[in-house]
């Protein structure tokens, strides 16, 4: 039997999301093990089989699968697409629909295409429409509400194509990043509207209700469009729509209208899918990929997930039905940066590119066999009509692996590393730095490893700019925003040669890059045969900006603090404002008064309903944050202690808040440095810092691409709503690089 190999920061990652009641990590695995081993005649050699895969780390399931198998409630499916027709019915029923799978853990995909555009006329109410954009805003609502299983928010896409009437209120939606934040969105492109782009023709905008032109245009328009508001905030991507149908499977079902959050399955109609992804960087011997040892995984991991398929229930039978049709699964990969750190090559090499087609093309070929081997066992998937026997109508893709690469303890899936090292904020309030091992390995092996150098690299995450690493060190190391994007698009484009469905991955880009360079991207990829793409330009999306504080205490500051804190008299009279928030426990008001200098001087917070543990709790917070403020204190000080605890996360305007606790320090933060997930300036930070250099000196180094240095943070300037950590932006998703946290997962 296979021992745990997690490290501490994965079992710390199970305890807090996945473990239940009195759990170890060992009672989760075989729980997951046994549930999985059900359809095999031999359960038992079947469950230690399954058990070993897990324990060893070279495989882990989607998260639903590790939440919830072996429990008898919830899915054990990561992604769902649930239909829209253009009937008041179809939309309630698709909104019922999703509340029910988010409930437990599912990601949704859906096609507002089919919706008449906004203002068109309803025979039977004689009233109009409110359009394909407002009934993504009400899923969006409704998605906020739900707390999905206790473990995680709602995930969605969102997907309009670049025919409907509404395509360009579409694009510009989430341009002031308010509104949809917990969508995706992408515009479903055609080759027609491609060859239309390229010949500067008039586009046509057809009202897919009555099929009648409602509107001309250029298509550069919308191309354009397209490309501006990605510049500006990362969305919308582009589903290439017409690429994605050419791989469909089982046309005669239908087509692929939508995708799951992330981009990486495509999928019709009610139909969800179960994904796991194998851990490439154990598949390294002595420099060299042990092919032989990563097929036989691949056998094993494939019947793992057709055997997910068998077990697996949906919270509605119009889903069971579409899965059992065509048990589609998908297999991909984690750890590549780090298989190709161990093999000594550059992410940026062409050699990357040759050993991610042969490894892919492996995985590819092996799965597919293994289907066909299984169909012989089991059946082929009941609506195949293929020539000969398979199991499953898909078998990989390339998902986003955001909590189970940090279980596994690998780079997350084929995305570069983001930071070699960062802080790490522990629930003491300390902060630990973080070192990629790999890079840490190779520095005491070549003897240049100090502990100062490992501070020096957490500064930004960064070897690129120290002379103390070996040039081929640096190249080995390279983050996501020092790889080229035509790099990036490059390795999307071997990967989706060889995947039955498509591949998960954010085109970093640096904050100096062009709407050129984004337009060159897209037709990269849509060369490449991708099928579609999501572009992240660093600092593209309004955050509040990062400070490290290099913080030097002189001797009279520490016999200042020695003497203690004496808390200032109250004034008879002062002024403050008031903000509501939405929290887990209902609406809660938060009260900041400020002195004559307009510095905070008190906090005052209630929560709607009267009484209860909760208010009594927020009142102890109120009462303590209030005597900070008055004994000098410095508000940063005090939102960085209370920012992050969660409890029962609630999301208020696209602002993910995680605890009353959190929400005074989001209100307080509003106030003196400026919103946090919001777009203002160090300026505003600037006034809270100490300006007396006989007491203090700090140093602000920014961890924004437009703070000071021009050193980009490869981070999204949020913080972690459970260990305060800097969130990144990778594969569609907010993700966490300390505790695995993720949006849409």
């Amino acid at each position: 039997m296979t021992t745990l190999q997690f490290t501490k920061n994965a079992e710390t990652v199970l305890k807090t999301r996945y473990l239940i009641g009195d759990e170890t990590p060992e009672d989760l695995l075989w729980r997951v093990a046994n549930a999985i081993s059900e359809p095999e005649p031999d359960k038992k050699y079947w469950s230690q089989v399954f058990f070993d895969l897990m324990a060893s780390r070279q495989f882990m399931p989607n998260s639903p699968t590790l939440f919830n198998a072996g429990t008898g409630q919830g899915t054990l499916s990561a992604c769902f697409v649930i239909p829209i027709e253009d009937t008041m019915e179809s939309i309630m029923k698709a909104a019922t629909t999703s509340a029910m799978i988010q409930k437990y853990g599912g990601g949704i995909g859906y096609a507002f295409s089919k919706l008449r555009s906004r203002g068109s006329r309803i025979t039977t109410t004689h009233g109009k429409a409110c359009g394909a954009t407002a009934v993504l805003k009400m899923l969006s609502s409704l998605s906020d509400m739900i707390t999905q299983g206790g473990k995680r928010h709602g995930a969605n896409m969102g997907i309009l194509h670049v025919s409907h009437p509404e395509v360009l209120s579409f694009i510009h939606m989430k341009d002031n990043n308010t509104e949809a934040q917990n969508f995706n969105v992408s515009v479903a492109i055609t080759d027609d509207f491609m060859q239309a782009v390229d010949q500067d023709e008039i586009w046509n905008l057809i009202d897919p209700h009555d099929q009648e032109v409602v509107d001309s245009l250029p298509a550069r328009n919308i191309w354009n469009a397209i490309i501006d508001s990605a510049w500006k905030t990362g969305d919308p991507g582009i589903y290439f729509i017409d690429e994605a149908n050419r791989h469909n499977p089982t046309p005669h079902l239908g087509n692929l209208d939508s995708t799951n959050p992330c981009g990486e399955v495509p999928l019709l109609a009610h139909e969800a899918c179960n994904l796991g992804s194998i851990n490439l960087a154990l598949f390294v011997e002595e420099g060299q990929v042990n092919y032989d040892a990563l097929s036989e995984i691949t056998q094993k991991a494939t019947r793992f997930l057709e055997n997910v398929v068998t077990v697996n229930t949906f919270p509605v039978q119009e889903v069971k039905d579409a899965v059992d049709a065509t048990r589609k699964i998908g297999l991909g990969v984690m750890g590549w940066h780090d298989m190709l750190i161990k093999l000594n090559i550059p992410y940026e090499s062409p050699k990357a590119l040759e050993i991610a087609d042969k490894v892919m093309g492996l995985i590819n070929d092996v799965a597919k066999t293994t289907s066909m081997e299984l169909a012989l066992e089991r059946g082929s998937y009941p609506a195949s009509k293929e020539s000969q026997p398979i199991r499953n109508a898909t078998r990989t893709c390339i998902a986003p692996t955001g909590s189970i690469s940090v279980i596994a303890g690998a780079s997350s899936g084929i995305e570069p590393i983001f930071a070699v090292a960062f802080v790490k904020n522990v629930l003491d309030g300390k902060q630990l730095t973080e070192v990629n091992p790999y890079f840490e390995n190779i520095a005491k092996e070549r003897g240049f490893y100090t502990p100062k150098l490992m501070e020096e690299v957490a500064e930004t995450g960064s070897v690129q700019e120290i002379d103390s690493v070996p040039q081929d060190v640096k190249e080995l190391f390279k983050t996501a925003l020092e790889i080229n994007y035509k790099t990036h698009v490059n390795m999307q484009g071997v990967f989706q040669k060889h995947t039955d469905l498509a591949v998960s991955k954010t085109i970093n880009m640096a904050n100096n890059a062009t709407r050129e360079d984004i337009a060159s991207a897209y037709r990269m990829a849509y060369e490449s045969k991708c099928s579609g793409i999501t572009i992240y330009r660093d600092g593209s999306k309004p955050t509040q900006v990062l400070e490290i504080l290099s913080k030097k205490t002189s001797p009279a500051a520490e016999k200042e603090v020695t003497n203690g804190l004496i808390p200032r008299v109250r004034p008879h009279q002062l002024q403050g404002v008031t903000e509501r928030l939405r929290t887990g426990h209902g609406n809660m008001y938060v009260t900041i008064n400020f002195d004559e200098e307009e510095k905070p001087f008190e906090v005052f917070s209630t929560l709607g309903k009267a009484g209860g543990c909760e208010s009594a709790s927020l009142e102890a917070i109120s009462r303590l944050t209030s005597l900070a403020l008055r004994s000098g204190v410095e508000p940063k000080e005090i939102v960085a202690h209370l920012r992050g605890i969660t409890c029962v996360p609630a999301w208020d305007q696209g602002v993910l808040i995680g605890s009353p606790a959190d929400a005074v320090a989001l209100a307080l933060e509003r106030h003196v440095t400026g919103s946090p997930r919001s777009s203002k300036t160090l300026t505003l930070l600037a006034k809270s810092l100490p300006t007396t250099p006989a007491t203090e000196e700090y140093t602000v180094t920014s961890l924004s691409s437009n703070g000071t240095n021009g050193k980009s943070s490869n981070g999204s300037g949020l913080m972690c709503p459970e260990c305060n950590t800097n969130l990144i932006f990778q594969e569609g998703c907010l993700a966490c690089l300390s505790c695995g946290w993720n949006k849409c997962e």
